[in-house]
């Protein structure tokens, strides 16, 4: 075996082991790889997400309650930790315009792809809704994202703007060079998406992504709350990179823009 067979076996027994698919070091070289690969797994990624999180209302709705509240708040969590799993090394499964600014802010991530990352982020949420509608019909208001009865929308802003804190510091901590944790990141990831939403989700949708209350929104022609679900999860984000500062110093090592783009392996830097 020659050197460059045995340098890229090594390469992808490394992959292997970081849960990352092999030859992806590849991907994120700038080079060599489209953007469109990172812009579909954000598609996809995105897409399964919403489908998951609005269609738990649809499908209480279209069951007539069938299934509980606990089962609608839980899925998102667990399907983000999927989609970190599976498509995390290839964009970084941000999932979130929150998460996408956050990483920017935090000089993981550069700021040239963000405004690709979140239009495809306000796509994808679009497209699940209308699947959601033309598959099972335009019930439970397609799971829109709400303040609950006897909120004000104030309220329900800082509650989102709380939960995406939170949110965001477990994502910026679990990505750091310092605690980079592998594949328990998602795992912390999808945890506190079920909590946070366990408690939170009768008074704001516990949505922490523009993204998710933006699709419904859209396909309802609605945005007399969205202010809310843009307003909140922003300013959550930019506190966590705040306070990732305090606790981390500046970001900007290989291993937190590894994990903000997609690729796992240190010892590649992509563009």
């Amino acid at each position: 075996m020659g050197r460059k067979s045995a340098g890229k076996a090594r390469r992808d027994r490394s992959a292997l082991f970081a849960f990352e698919p092999p030859g992806t070091d590849n991907f994120n070289d700038s080079r060599l790889t489209l953007e469109w690969r990172r812009l579909f797994s954000e598609l996809l990624g995105t897409f399964f997400l919403v489908l998951v999180g609005a269609g738990g209302a649809v499908v209480m709705a279209k069951s007539h309650g069938q299934i509980s509240r606990a089962t609608a708040v839980a899925a998102p969590g667990l399907m983000v930790m999927a989609i970190i799993l599976f498509m995390g090394a290839i964009s970084g499964a941000h999932l979130n315009p929150a998460v996408t600014l956050a990483f920017a802010a935090r000089r993981d991530f550069p700021w040239r792809r963000v405004p690709g990352y979140i239009v495809i982020q306000l796509i994808a949420a679009t497209l699940a809704c209308l699947f959601l509608w033309a598959v099972l019909g335009k019930l439970g208001n397609l799971g829109a994202t709400e303040p609950g009865a006897g909120t004000t929308d104030w309220r329900a802003m800082l509650i989102e703007l709380a939960l995406t804190l939170g949110l965001v510091s477990t994502i910026l901590g679990t990505a750091s060079k310092a605690q980079n944790v592998g594949a328990l990141s998602a795992v912390a990831v999808g945890g506190y998406i079920i909590l946070a939403g366990f408690w939170s989700s009768p008074i704001s949708g516990a949505s922490m992504n523009p993204a998710r209350s933006f699709g419904p929104d859209l396909v309802n022609w609605d945005f007399a709350n969205y202010w809310v679900y843009i307003a909140g999860p922003i300013a959550g984000g930019i506190i966590a990179v705040v306070i990732a500062f305090v606790l981390r110093g500046p970001g900007g090592d290989v291993g937190e823009q590894a994990a903000a783009r997609g690729d796992l392996d240190p010892r590649v830097k992509s563009g």
